[in-house]
């Protein structure tokens, strides 16, 4: 099992498991991410951090702090 952060870019996964409680769950629900979302990395910033994904045709940006704590298995 691979987390977020270690996605490529261009590369697609889906969400296996969100390690998360709280605020920080209810910020990705409301996001989008949730168990089985397909999940697609398209840009990173200059500096690396952070990395725009297309998450059910939104592009939503995520510090790898955060991408960290999803874990996804790739397509």
């Amino acid at each position: 099992m691979h987390t977020l952060d270690e996605l490529p870019l261009g590369g697609s996964c889906r969400v296996t498991h969100i390690d998360a409680k709280g605020t920080f769950m209810r910020r990705m629900l409301d996001l989008g991410i949730a168990s089985g979302t397909k999940i697609t990395a398209l840009h990173k910033s200059i500096c690396g951090d952070p990395v725009a994904y297309e998450i059910r045709g939104a592009v939503i940006a995520l510090r790898k702090e955060d991408a960290k704590n999803i874990s996804v298995q790739a397509l």
